[in-house]
């Protein structure tokens, strides 16, 4: 898409002048004066609590990640320190006076001492060939390497060097001079020479958000520091084309196998790519009408549950922090009102985009970019359809059905295929238990052992003890839509020890509930036990489970237990706090299984 439109029209011929700054230095008093009360004091209050000084980054809080697959250790020092760099520039601006600038040169100082702008757990580039990390325990300042966070500082640093400009400059101009060399050395001149970082697409074709998302705040940096119009070309051509590269893995429906919570990374990351070159090119460079652009960026219309629920396949979480400014903005360049609307849900206040990994140019676009008011418009009924990533989505009477197919080594995979979330009346009743906080284990070979990644906590069964494996080759197959829901073969998602012969599941809404069937062929016989994984304790009598708002019917013959499942990852608990419960149904052995499963609302009390 990018590459065909540059050999068409080159990048040097759509740059006619310098970008200037989108946002309004410390000095236009009018800009920063006019933004709301609220958020003034909300920021006000972010600059108080960041009272502590700058922490150390220590070389052992760095090897903390090999040493006990901690990120914590590491990250909550690192990225304090760029939450307190923009927390003082904002008080600056905010308030017109400077009284904590010498937190803005302290913070800039000290992170451009820094020996890397990489955090641990993302200090190797993982290509063919590549260290790991037991090899290179601690970064190289002579061979920077740029991950997410190396790309977002250099962003940070460049929007708090335009902001604060003068400001700085009279105490000396020194210090934004050290800051463009770091700038230009860890992050532009590796970015135009080196052709071996993986999420460039060169030397692995399997890429995810990091593409977009450092792309985003390379183009930022450009417009930020752009010094000539050279190289201002031969960054945002370089910048298009792997752009593109990501584009191709991305399937035309826009799904994002990486699920709703990786949006803002993803999708906003792009709407941030499309958003600056339409804004450096002065308009000769749009995209918006692009049909798999509309699609990429409209994804969290087809994954919207109620009460800012949204099905949460993959590692993500089920009520995420969507950025609903960049929502918002997306909703108004494509003509969705739908999407305005749903970003105007999900604004939440200025602190909030420095909440997780601060995100500054996301935090001034959320100020210098108003919620529109709307008239209020009911979003349409869900009957959503996505074939490439097979998902489908599915409302009726109060329900909504969530069923993927798709395979086992999606990005950010767990072993979820022909499993399925049920919400009811906008509570959350069979679930997905989502996404926890991140360790050396997430990403490793040891992955899998993971109660939230493994099949054996998703509603799927378990085939004489065996459950769904990791990969690609383990897919659903023959997936078809049904007018009220999903069908699928499930038989190729187990290994060669279950022994299946064919595993038919079909899940639909219909006669006000939940039917879930199931046709399993084993060429020897062996007992299933169904999973399904509850939010509210279940009460088993008289043939059926009791789970808050819903009941489900048992089929005769079959034994059934609970398992309480206590929530203690703090990410987990911010989605379900308590317990979760596993209810399991298990069928004596049997070479032909047939499990029809009912799920209704619960008509009274056990």
């Amino acid at each position: 898409m990018f590459t065909a439109f540059l050999d068409q029209n080159p990048m040097q011929g759509l740059l006619t002048r310098l970008p200037r700054c989108p946002f309004p230095a410390m000095e236009d008093r009018a800009a920063w004066e006019a933004l709301p009360e609220a958020d003034k004091a909300d920021l006000l209050a972010l600059a108080e609590g960041c009272g502590a000084p700058y922490p150390l980054l220590r070389a052992t809080d760095f090897l903390a990640f090999i040493r006990s697959g901690s990120r914590t250790v590491y990250e909550q020092p690192y990225f304090y320190r760029r939450r307190k760099l923009i927390a003082s520039a904002l008080h600056c601006c905010l308030t017109g006076r400077t009284e904590r600038l010498d937190d803005v040169i302290d913070g800039l100082w000290c992170i451009c001492e820094e020996s890397s702008w990489v955090i641990s757990a993302h200090n190797i580039n993982p290509v063919p060939g590549g260290l790991s990390p037991g090899e290179k325990p601690l970064p190289d300042p002579e061979d920077p390497y740029i991950d997410l966070f190396a790309a977002q500082t250099g962003m940070i640093l460049a929007c708090v060097c335009a902001l604060l400009a003068k400001p700085l400059d009279r105490e000396t101009p020194m210090l934004r001079r050290r800051v463009e060399r770091e700038i230009r050395r860890r992050i532009t001149e590796p970015f135009l020479s080196r052709e071996d970082y993986w999420w460039m697409g060169v030397l692995r074709k399997d890429l995810c958000n990091w593409t977009p998302w450092i792309l985003s705040n390379i183009l930022c940096i450009a417009e930020l520091q752009a010094g000539n119009l050279p190289e201002l070309a031969v960054v945002c051509d370089r910048a298009c084309r792997i752009l593109d590269r990501w584009l191709a893995v991305l399937p035309a429906d826009g799904g994002c196998d990486e699920g709703t919570a990786y949006y803002n990374m993803a999708g906003g990351a792009l709407l941030d790519c499309l958003e600056l070159l339409e804004r450096i090119t002065d308009g000769r460079m749009v995209f918006w009408q692009e049909e798999k652009i509309r699609n990429i960026l409209a994804f969290p219309l087809a994954t919207r549950l109620e009460g800012g629920w949204f099905v949460n396949f993959a590692d993500c979480d089920a009520r995420p922090q969507l950025c609903g400014e960049r929502l918002q903005l997306a909703g108004k360049k494509l003509g969705m009102p739908a999407l305005t609307a749903l970003g105007l849900a999900h604004r939440g206040t200025p602190s909030e985009q420095l909440a997780d990994v601060p995100h500054f140019s996301r935090l001034l676009n959320r100020l210098f970019h108003p919620a529109a008011q709307l008239p209020a418009a009911p979003f349409p009924r869900r009957d959503v359809w996505l074939g490439d990533l097979q998902l489908r989505v599915f409302e009726q009477d109060g329900m909504i059905l969530c069923a993927k197919g798709g395979h086992n080594g999606e990005s950010h995979n767990h072993n979820d295929v022909g499993s399925f979330i049920l919400q009811v009346d906008g509570q959350p009743a069979v679930v997905d238990a989502g996404n926890m906080v991140y360790t050396a284990k997430t990403f490793s070979h040891e992955r899998y052992t993971l109660m939230n990644t493994r099949a054996a906590y998703h509603n799927l069964p378990l085939i004489g003890g065996e459950e769904q494996q990791p990969g690609s080759r383990f897919a659903a197959r023959d997936v078809q839509r049904l007018a009220d829901g999903l069908s699928l073969e499930l038989s190729r998602t187990y290994s060669e020890a279950a022994g299946l012969c064919s595993f038919r599941r079909s899940m639909r809404l219909q006669g006000g509930g939940m039917e879930l069937r199931d046709s399993i062929s084993l060429a020897a016989a062996k007992p299933v036990t169904w999973v399904f994984m509850l939010r509210e304790k279940p009460v088993i009598r008289e043939g059926r489970a009791v789970s808050g708002c819903i009941e489900l019917a048992l089929p005769a013959g079959l034994t059934a237990r609970t398992e309480e499942i206590p929530v203690t990852d703090s990410r987990m608990a911010k989605n379900f706090p308590g317990s979760l419960w596993r209810l399991l149904v298990t069928a004596a052995p049997a070479e032909v299984h047939e499990g029809c499963f009912r799920i209704r609302r619960a008509t009274g009390t056990l």
